[in-house]
Protein backbone atom coordinates (compact mmCIF):
# COMPACT_ATOMS: atom_id res chain seq x y z
CA UNK A 1 0.00 0.00 0.00
CA UNK A 2 1.12 3.48 -0.57
CA UNK A 3 0.74 4.82 2.92
CA UNK A 4 -3.00 5.40 2.86
CA UNK A 5 -5.39 3.64 5.11
CA UNK A 6 -8.21 1.58 3.63
CA UNK A 7 -10.66 4.07 5.11
CA UNK A 8 -9.22 6.94 3.06
CA UNK A 9 -9.29 4.95 -0.16
CA UNK A 10 -12.98 4.12 0.15
CA UNK A 11 -13.86 7.74 0.92
CA UNK A 12 -11.96 9.07 -2.10
CA UNK A 13 -13.32 6.48 -4.49
CA UNK A 14 -16.86 7.06 -3.17
CA UNK A 15 -16.76 10.73 -4.02
CA UNK A 16 -15.69 10.21 -7.59
CA UNK A 17 -18.49 7.77 -8.47
CA UNK A 18 -21.54 9.59 -7.03
CA UNK A 19 -23.75 12.15 -8.80
CA UNK A 20 -25.18 13.69 -5.64
CA UNK A 21 -24.13 17.17 -6.72
CA UNK A 22 -25.93 17.00 -10.08
CA UNK A 23 -29.27 18.71 -10.65
CA UNK A 24 -31.47 16.84 -13.02
CA UNK A 25 -34.71 18.05 -14.61
CA UNK A 26 -34.03 21.79 -14.51
CA UNK A 27 -35.82 22.08 -17.86
CA UNK A 28 -39.06 21.05 -16.14
CA UNK A 29 -39.13 24.33 -14.21
CA UNK A 30 -39.63 26.36 -17.38
CA UNK A 31 -42.37 23.97 -18.53
CA UNK A 32 -44.08 24.23 -15.13
CA UNK A 33 -43.89 28.02 -15.28
CA UNK A 34 -45.43 27.96 -18.77
CA UNK A 35 -48.31 25.81 -17.52
CA UNK A 36 -48.80 28.13 -14.52
CA UNK A 37 -48.97 31.23 -16.72
CA UNK A 38 -51.36 29.56 -19.19
CA UNK A 39 -53.77 28.43 -16.49
CA UNK A 40 -53.62 31.85 -14.84
CA UNK A 41 -54.53 33.55 -18.14
CA UNK A 42 -57.45 31.16 -18.64
CA UNK A 43 -58.78 31.93 -15.16
CA UNK A 44 -58.34 35.68 -15.65
CA UNK A 45 -60.14 35.56 -19.00
CA UNK A 46 -62.99 33.49 -17.55
CA UNK A 47 -63.39 36.02 -14.76
CA UNK A 48 -63.33 38.82 -17.35
CA UNK A 49 -66.30 37.26 -19.15
CA UNK A 50 -68.22 36.84 -15.89
CA UNK A 51 -67.44 40.43 -14.84
CA UNK A 52 -68.50 41.80 -18.24
CA UNK A 53 -71.76 39.83 -18.09
CA UNK A 54 -72.47 41.22 -14.61
CA UNK A 55 -71.74 44.73 -15.86
CA UNK A 56 -74.01 44.58 -18.92
CA UNK A 57 -76.81 42.91 -16.96
CA UNK A 58 -76.69 45.61 -14.29
CA UNK A 59 -76.51 48.35 -16.91
CA UNK A 60 -79.55 47.00 -18.78
CA UNK A 61 -81.52 46.66 -15.54
CA UNK A 62 -80.66 50.18 -14.38
CA UNK A 63 -81.46 51.63 -17.80
CA UNK A 64 -84.94 50.08 -17.81
CA UNK A 65 -85.57 51.28 -14.27
CA UNK A 66 -84.52 54.81 -15.20
CA UNK A 67 -86.82 54.66 -18.24
CA UNK A 68 -89.94 53.51 -16.39
CA UNK A 69 -89.43 56.01 -13.55
CA UNK A 70 -88.98 59.10 -15.76
CA UNK A 71 -91.88 61.17 -17.08
CA UNK A 72 -91.95 61.75 -20.83
CA UNK A 73 -90.66 59.49 -23.56
CA UNK A 74 -87.75 61.69 -24.72
CA UNK A 75 -86.56 62.35 -21.17
CA UNK A 76 -86.90 58.63 -20.42
CA UNK A 77 -84.74 57.69 -23.43
CA UNK A 78 -82.01 60.08 -22.36
CA UNK A 79 -82.19 58.96 -18.72
CA UNK A 80 -82.03 55.28 -19.67
CA UNK A 81 -78.98 55.60 -21.90
CA UNK A 82 -77.20 57.87 -19.42
CA UNK A 83 -77.89 55.47 -16.53
CA UNK A 84 -76.64 52.47 -18.54
CA UNK A 85 -73.40 54.25 -19.43
CA UNK A 86 -72.87 55.36 -15.83
CA UNK A 87 -73.41 51.80 -14.60
CA UNK A 88 -70.93 50.40 -17.13
CA UNK A 89 -68.45 53.08 -16.17
CA UNK A 90 -68.79 52.22 -12.48
CA UNK A 91 -67.86 48.62 -13.38
CA UNK A 92 -64.85 49.89 -15.32
CA UNK A 93 -66.43 48.78 -18.60
CA UNK A 94 -67.26 52.14 -20.14
CA UNK A 95 -65.74 53.66 -23.23
CA UNK A 96 -65.88 52.86 -26.91
CA UNK A 97 -66.48 49.12 -26.41
CA UNK A 98 -69.87 49.67 -24.73
CA UNK A 99 -73.09 49.86 -26.75
CA UNK A 100 -76.49 50.82 -25.35
CA UNK A 101 -79.43 50.38 -27.68
CA UNK A 102 -82.30 52.85 -27.39
CA UNK A 103 -85.13 51.54 -25.22
CA UNK A 104 -87.84 49.73 -27.18
CA UNK A 105 -91.43 50.19 -26.05
CA UNK A 106 -94.22 47.97 -27.33
CA UNK A 107 -96.51 50.71 -28.53
CA UNK A 108 -96.76 54.09 -26.85
CA UNK A 109 -95.19 55.40 -23.69
CA UNK A 110 -98.10 54.48 -21.40
CA UNK A 111 -98.97 52.57 -18.25
CA UNK A 112 -98.29 48.85 -18.59
CA UNK A 113 -96.05 49.50 -21.59
CA UNK A 114 -93.30 46.88 -21.88
CA UNK A 115 -89.84 48.46 -22.14
CA UNK A 116 -86.75 46.55 -23.31
CA UNK A 117 -83.14 47.72 -23.23
CA UNK A 118 -80.18 45.83 -24.68
CA UNK A 119 -76.63 46.59 -23.56
CA UNK A 120 -73.52 45.00 -25.02
CA UNK A 121 -69.81 45.21 -24.39
CA UNK A 122 -67.06 44.05 -26.76
CA UNK A 123 -64.64 41.95 -24.73
CA UNK A 124 -61.15 41.21 -26.10
CA UNK A 125 -60.28 37.56 -26.63
CA UNK A 126 -57.22 37.75 -24.38
CA UNK A 127 -57.12 40.16 -21.47
CA UNK A 128 -53.85 40.53 -19.62
CA UNK A 129 -54.03 42.30 -16.24
CA UNK A 130 -52.35 45.73 -16.10
CA UNK A 131 -51.56 45.57 -19.85
CA UNK A 132 -54.98 45.45 -21.47
CA UNK A 133 -56.62 43.23 -24.01
CA UNK A 134 -55.84 42.15 -27.52
CA UNK A 135 -57.22 39.79 -30.11
CA UNK A 136 -60.64 39.82 -31.71
CA UNK A 137 -63.53 41.32 -29.78
CA UNK A 138 -66.38 39.11 -28.60
CA UNK A 139 -69.69 40.77 -27.69
CA UNK A 140 -71.18 40.17 -24.24
CA UNK A 141 -74.86 41.16 -24.37
CA UNK A 142 -77.72 41.45 -21.91
CA UNK A 143 -81.35 42.41 -22.42
CA UNK A 144 -83.70 43.49 -19.66
CA UNK A 145 -87.45 44.08 -19.83
CA UNK A 146 -89.76 45.83 -17.40
CA UNK A 147 -93.34 47.10 -17.42
CA UNK A 148 -94.18 50.74 -16.78
CA UNK A 149 -95.97 50.86 -13.43
CA UNK A 150 -99.76 50.78 -13.93
CA UNK A 151 -100.35 52.83 -10.76
CA UNK A 152 -97.78 55.57 -11.29
CA UNK A 153 -98.74 59.21 -11.47
CA UNK A 154 -97.88 61.56 -14.29
CA UNK A 155 -99.30 59.47 -17.13
CA UNK A 156 -102.65 59.96 -18.79
CA UNK A 157 -105.19 57.20 -19.24
CA UNK A 158 -106.01 54.11 -17.27
CA UNK A 159 -104.00 50.95 -16.82
CA UNK A 160 -104.77 48.28 -19.41
CA UNK A 161 -102.66 45.41 -18.12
Amino acid sequence: MSGRSSNQISEDSGRVGKDSGQVGGIEVLSFGFLIFVSVTLIIVNAWGVIDAKLAVTSAAREAVRAYVETNGENAANIAAIQQALETLDSYGRGGHRATVNSPVVDGLYRRCGRVTVTVSYDLPTVAVPFIGGFGSLQPVTSTFTEVIDPFRSGLDGIAQC
